[in-house]
């Protein structure tokens, strides 16, 4: 393998890493829930929709206090 096709591969595989990235949801009861992905939330619907235990689960928007991303 010569260095072009090494570094292609190398940055491919940065942009994969980097399009996920774990983020925490804390509920307005103290709960903590950390996800692999950014959550995805419907302004419409009032819902947080994230992955959990590779299923999709939703969540009221109003029951989370807070979401940051984990480093």
């Amino acid at each position: 393998m010569n260095i072009k096709n090494l570094l292609l591969a190398l940055s491919i595989v940065g942009l994969l890493a980097g399009c996920s990235s774990p983020h925490q949801m804390t509920t307005r009861d103290g709960e903590t829930i950390v996800t692999h992905d950014q959550p995805e939330v419907d302004d419409d619907k009032d819902f947080i929709t994230y992955e959990r235990d590779g299923r999709e689960t939703s969540i009221n928007k109003s029951e989370v206090r807070d979401i940051q991303e984990v480093d």
